[in-house]
């Protein structure tokens, strides 16, 4: 009876012992539970935090870099239009000094026009005869004239020399015959040099020298080969 109760008894210390190692199982994992979720919300927590400031630090280097950008192509902009209109400044001067140049008779030229040669006949061509001709191809529209290769100009002196043997143009002596070309609309300007009774071939024929014109598609006219002197003219200052 004795050993059947201490047999009991070791039973029953079992059980208990089994029972309580089970409940602290059970709490222990029931800490573990609580201490694994109490970390991995501080970590979330956490790294939601990093990740917030993080992405506000970028933000703030985004806005910075977009106003830089901004700023920069607005820099870009105002150098392109800037070069466009030191461009278009630069041409437009170009454009005018190639005018000037050509209207100065500083560059050669070339147009349709007309070609007239003078020569001695029964009265010998004389400087007033030049000047006449210069005149009535102007009145006719020429844009360039030149008179045995010398171009001329509203400055250039035509005179008889050395009793009448030979004429100066711009300084340089020519001899007949006289070959005067003028660019410009090439019918018009044969047609009113040959007027019936008013024309300049009409005049220079009657008073005795030889005249021919000729119509030319492409007339080549040096340009003025001395230089300008301005000597006593100034240019009038704007108030």
């Amino acid at each position: 009876m004795k050993k059947f109760k201490f047999r009991a008894d070791i039973t029953s210390v079992t059980i208990v012992v089994f029972i309580v190692c089970i409940v602290l199982v059970g709490v222990m994992l029931m800490q573990f539970r609580t201490i694994e979720q109490t970390d991995i919300t501080e970590i979330e927590n956490m790294r939601e935090s990093e990740l917030r400031t993080e992405l506000s630090e970028w933000r703030t280097r985004y806005e910075e870099i977009s106003t830089q950008l901004e700023e920069t192509n607005k820099r870009i902009e105002e150098y392109n239009q800037t070069i466009e209109d030191k461009e278009a400044a630069s041409k437009l001067v170009d454009e005018e000094l190639t005018e000037s140049n050509i209207l100065l008779g500083k560059t050669d030229v070339y147009g349709e026009g007309v070609e007239v040669t003078l020569n001695n006949g029964t009265k010998t061509v004389d400087a007033y005869d030049l000047i006449d001709l210069v005149n009535e191809l102007r009145y006719a529209g020429a844009e360039a004239i030149s008179i045995n290769e010398n171009r001329v100009l509203a400055t250039t002196d035509i005179v008889d020399m050395a009793d009448y043997t030979y004429i100066m143009v711009n300084l340089k002596r020519i001899q007949a015959p006289y070959v005067v070309k003028a660019i410009g609309d090439k019918d018009y300007m044969s047609t009113i040099l040959n007027m019936k009774g008013s024309g300049f071939v009409d005049r220079a024929t009657t008073s005795g020298l030889n005249v021919s014109v000729t119509n030319k598609n492409r007339v080549e006219i040096p340009k003025y080969s001395d230089e300008f002197e301005i000597e006593y003219m100034q240019e009038v200052e704007s108030e």
